[in-house]
């Protein structure tokens, strides 16, 4: 297979980005299609990426000669979707979460499980960026002893409120845990190779009162507990003020790492009377823009040598059962234990 042909469904701004990327930036992959239900998003992507477009994305695995699809449509259309791209024999890269209803979530596990001979991907980016990756090796060649805490930031500019809220009101997100935290939950579980046993969380709508109309916390924080007595904080929000604030520090008995302490732009610092300045970065796609490359590229690697990802299923459902699990501790204000499959 010299290239690998595919479709991507889903145009919206994490959607977008990845057509991009690979169009542009990925020599071995060419997108023949792209499917939304957006037109404006249709038009946009036939004038810049010269691909067919469709509504309906069965419509368009069936009659394009794809090898691979690549699903960023909103949460709850994952399972469907991947199921039916792996019965038409293609290969398959998922936007995490893996879905939002755990049975249909774990239907669809058993579907990719039944499917060898198709690769199934999915897309927790931050095991891609060089930085988390370097705080792997790290942790793994005990440069910090052993792991006592860890405590991680995922934080929205406030600038992509009104996006977002628009974008809850008509689809659900899953929550600030499985939406957001449960990319730090993924990293949790990759540094310490642990599963937490139980959770106790809390959120608010301070910074935004209108996400309670809708059934959204603006800010969530989750502790969790693990059997060795190691302790995380997962902290999300759709608030941060001067950009996009995703961070991580992993507490050692010998040492500490901490990953992005401030979401710098570029190496500029600005001195005027206005004081001292550093440029932020704004969003998620410019902070790991080069990871959203390097994961794409390893997946159309992954179809071409017919290789699974070392991202399994399983690691989607174990992190989506741990984030559902905070947003019932924080829904219910209880301790709630955590039960893995």
């Amino acid at each position: 297979m010299e290239k690998v042909n595919v479709g991507v469904i889903g145009l919206g701004r994490l959607g977008m980005v990845h057509a991009d990327h690979l169009v542009n930036l990925i020599s071995d992959a060419n997108v023949l299609a792209v499917c939304a239900l957006d037109q404006s998003q249709l038009d946009y992507a036939k004038e810049n990426f010269g691909v067919n477009t469709y509504q309906n994305y069965k419509e368009m695995i069936d009659k394009e000669d794809i090898d691979a699809v690549v699903i960023v449509a909103p949460t709850g259309f994952h399972p469907e979707m991947t199921k039916y791209a792996l019965d038409a024999g293609k290969h398959v890269f998922c936007e995490k979460p893996l879905g939002l209803d755990m049975p249909e979530v774990k239907e669809m596990a058993e579907h990719i499980k039944a499917h060898p001979d198709k690769v199934f991907q999915l897309g927790f980016m931050r095991r891609f960026d060089e930085s988390y990756q370097h705080a792997k090796e790290l942790v793994d060649n005990k440069q910090i002893g052993d792991i006592i805490y860890i405590r991680a930031y995922g934080i929205d500019p406030i600038s992509g409120m009104e996006s977002f809220t628009k974008f809850a009101t008509d689809n659900d997100s899953g929550g600030i845990f499985v939406d957001m935290c449960i990319h730090d939950i993924d990293l949790i579980r990759w540094y310490t190779g642990m599963d937490p046993v139980q959770t106790w969380s809390l959120g608010n709508n301070i910074a935004a009162p209108q996400l309670k109309e809708i059934g959204e916390f603006e800010t969530g924080v989750a502790t969790l507990k693990f059997d060795n007595g190691m302790v995380a904080t997962l902290i999300g929000g759709r608030h941060a003020a001067h950009g996009n604030q995703v961070e991580m520090e992993i507490m050692g008995s010998h040492g500490w790492i901490r990953i992005a302490q401030e979401p710098e732009k570029d190496f500029v610092t600005l001195f005027t009377d206005a004081g001292v300045i550093r440029p932020s970065m704004q969003s998620f796609s410019e902070r790991f823009e080069q990871a959203f490359i390097t994961e794409l590229k390893d997946f159309i690697k992954n179809v071409k040598a017919n290789r699974q990802s070392d991202i399994s299923v399983e690691d989607g459902v174990k992190a989506l059962q741990i984030a559902k699990a905070c947003k019932e501790s924080a829904e219910t204000g209880e301790i709630v234990n955590i039960a893995l499959d």
